[in-house]
């Protein structure tokens, strides 16, 4: 981690997005007290932990699930249902049966995304304050990772709480996540809400000279330029007059995916 400064609010769906070896999975393992910093403090729910010490009420589903592999599907919920205070058996049941999931079958003779399917259980059930899932749905066909997002929506809806959502599937996550964080060689690149995301996030391309005066004084995150050409992502409100004028430069414009824009605020920070 390099001068990472990163506040979680609370009942808030964060999305985490960052290549792999980004270091996702090491702030995860930070915040659940599960590595501690050499340098800063580490805040969670208004304590300062100490090292080796576990925040209260949380919930982290890892990607890489440590279940011992003779153990029933029920029994593993029954061992995590002691550790959460907040544990919802009837929502548990009624994941098992969304999801299709056997609840006497073992451990080792489910499939990997199978086995990603008893960690969302575990962390939606939970119903824990601060709930963070590293890759969630790896492993899952589209149904079930639809599946998945639909009941993490449903129940955040009726029992809001602050869940932190780690996800190379980046467009996936656009509908479900409230704000987002881009994270690159340890360090925050980008932070902001979705929905200026959605408002603020364009591609504009045309002539060269045209697309340079059209970009001054604005936020722009990634040109390139082809022949006499250049595309331009730019990270700002227009207004009807900027899109009047971009009509009379005859510069296109349109809005970028949240894939698209992580993109560009990737390849534009280094």
């Amino acid at each position: 981690m390099r001068n990472l400064d990163l506040q979680l609010e609370e009942n808030v769906i964060y999305g985490l997005l960052g290549r792999n070896g980004a270091g996702k999975t090491t702030l995860l393992n930070m915040i659940a007290g599960g590595t501690f910093p050499n340098h800063g403090t580490i805040e969670v729910r208004g304590k300062t932990l100490g090292k080796g010490e576990l925040p209260k009420e949380f919930c982290y589903i890892r990607e890489k699930h440590k279940h011992f592999g003779g153990a029933r599907v029920i029994e593993v919920l029954q061992v995590a249902a002691k550790f959460h205070p907040h544990w919802n058996w009837a929502l548990a049941h009624e994941l098992l049966r969304t999801f299709r999931l056997e609840p006497n079958k073992k451990m080792r003779q489910l499939s990997r995304g199978t086995e990603s399917l008893v960690g969302n259980i575990i962390g939606l059930a939970s119903r824990a304050p601060l709930t963070l899932f590293d890759e969630p749905v790896l492993g899952l066909d589209v149904l079930m990772r639809d599946k998945f997002y639909k009941a993490l929506l449903e129940d955040y809806a009726n029992h809001p709480r602050t869940i932190l959502l780690s996800t190379h599937l980046i467009d996936e996550i656009a509908p479900v996540a409230e704000r987002i964080f881009i994270m690159e060689a340890g360090s925050i690149l980008l932070h902001d809400e979705m929905d200026r995301i959605h408002t603020a996030a364009h591609l504009i391309r045309g002539h060269s000279e045209a697309v340079a005066s059209f970009m001054a004084g604005k936020r722009v995150i990634y040109t390139e330029t082809y022949g006499h050409g250049t595309i331009a992502a730019i990270y700002e409100k227009l207004n009807d007059g900027d899109r009047q004028r971009a009509r009379e430069m005859n510069i296109s414009i349109e809005n970028l995916t949240l894939q698209k824009f992580f993109s560009y605020v990737i390849e534009g920070g280094h």
